[in-house]
């Protein structure tokens, strides 16, 4: 496929390097910033155009009238959308635009068709989604969610003394007896999709596939507390906080936000008015203990600078028991970030570029089996995809023992009708069927990608 990317921000970064290493699409990116082009097309084997996205010959020179889809984020909503509304009358690919601003987001729905825009993602509003299934769920590290919600991949730690150490992945359900499904673990640096004898050990972070009803007495059984937050504290006022308090507040959660800025807190409290405001500097001690910051269920650092985010969410650790979610805008320091004890830990870049590079996989595919949900897990080692199941499919109508799988690749999930089933070796796959896959194996596009 040939793909445009407009903007070398660090979404436009991190899209080049998922979409470059599946080595089939022609890649073309477009900045106005010479460096930044240079150093992008040094790196990946892609294109580069240095100018205006809004500029029909730096479009033209891109090739935008023979690209499959344009990707529009650079900083501007309205030149994003302008960029889009352009490609698509320039050369009718399918375009994708990002957009931030609330405003915009409400409005943007209506006027989508009419715009030619296949798909608008809103990195705020995703990477609140995110952090609200956490905060209702705390347990988890993250959750990820496929079957439209009735299926859901956690990940965890499992804790010191915990029944889970030295317990093989085939004990949990003969030991504990929970219908939950081990698809992939954590351990340092390397990640495993672990077969029935590999044992988890304390420290371990481990992935799980169940419904919603077995993940929550799975988490009893090994004695970890699965009730949502009753209460959070949200640092910083921007647009993330604003859709994660509209989140929060409709399921009934208390919200708290601390913001400096005087003019931004009296938007908030004219947008949020079941929400307590507070006008103060959120890095300040002293405001925090006295905000209640001790006994807080939950606590969650949005602020711009991800030093100050960090230090905060270190200095909550140290105070309360309550879940710590941090919000990080830099991608590259992840590896330092992942060694800190700072609970869940929020990319809204790689959350954005996650939705898009799904879209791109799902429009790629052409046998049959469409690319439902996407999501990365394992710290980004490993892939969990929902295919939905077409009638001329190579799994289907074969038992999951005789499928030839490649290595590190498992069918963790089928959902057929209203029911999740937990496969095992004699199960059969059927047309209709939306399946879960989980793969080390990057670049999976298809349902026959999984095989030998």
């Amino acid at each position: 496929m040939h793909i445009i990317i407009v903007g070398c921000g660090k979404v436009g970064e991190k899209l080049v390097e998922l979409l470059a290493a599946e080595e089939e699409h022609n890649i073309t990116v477009v900045d106005a910033d010479q460096s930044v082009v240079q150093t992008i097309t040094n790196q990946h084997d892609v294109m580069g155009v240095i100018g205006n996205g809004l500029s029909i010959e730096t479009l033209m020179e891109a090739g935008v009238d023979n690209a499959d889809i344009l990707i529009a984020v650079t900083g501007t909503d309205e030149q994003n959308l302008l960029t889009a509304l352009m490609a698509k009358k320039l050369g009718g690919c399918r375009t994708i635009a990002r957009v931030r601003e609330p405003e915009y987001t409400k409005a943007i729905h209506l006027l989508k068709d009419d715009l030619g825009i296949a798909m608008i993602v809103n990195p705020e509003r995703a990477a609140a989604s995110e952090i609200a299934r956490v905060l209702r769920f705390p347990s988890a590290i993250k959750i990820d969610t496929f079957a439209k919600g009735r299926i859901e991949i956690l990940q965890f730690k499992v804790p010191e003394h915990s029944v889970l150490h030295n317990m093989s992945v085939s004990g949990i359900v003969s030991k504990l007896e929970c219908d939950v499904l081990v698809c992939g673990v954590e351990r340092g640096n390397d990640a495993f999709i672990p077969g029935g004898n590999f044992v988890l050990q304390e420290g371990d972070l481990v992935s799980i596939v169940a419904s919603i009803q077995n993940v929550a007495r799975f988490f009893k059984k090994i004695g970890i507390k699965t009730n949502r937050v009753k209460d959070t504290i949200i640092v910083g006022g921007g647009n993330m906080t604003y859709y994660l308090a509209q989140q929060l507040i409709e399921t009934g959660i208390h919200v708290k936000i601390i913001e400096k800025n005087q003019t931004r807190c009296d938007t908030l409290c004219q947008e949020l008015p079941k929400a307590s405001i507070v006008c103060g500097d959120g890095t300040d001690n002293r405001l925090l203990l006295e905000e209640g910051l001790e006994t807080a269920e939950s606590v969650v650092s949005l602020m711009d600078i991800d030093e100050e985010n960090i230090l905060l969410s270190l200095y909550a650790q140290s105070k309360t028991d309550g879940k710590i979610v941090t919000k990080i805008n830099r991608i590259a320091y992840d590896d330092v970030i992942s060694r800190l004890d700072i609970g869940t830990t929020v990319y809204p870049k790689n959350i954005t570029a996650e939705y898009i590079v799904r879209f791109v996989r799902a429009k790629k595919n052409s046998l049959g089996s469409n690319i439902e949900t996407m999501h990365y897990i394992l710290d980004g080692k490993a892939e969990a995809l929902e295919f939905h199941i077409g009638e001329n499919s190579p799994v289907s109508h074969t038992t999951l023992d005789k499928l030839h799988l490649k290595e590190n690749t498992i069918v963790a999930c089928i959902n057929r009708g209203n029911k999740v089933m937990l496969p095992r070796g004699r199960d059969t796959i059927l047309p209709g069927d939306t399946v879960i896959i989980v793969t080390l194996k990057a670049g999976v596009t298809d349902i026959s990608d999984i095989l030998r």
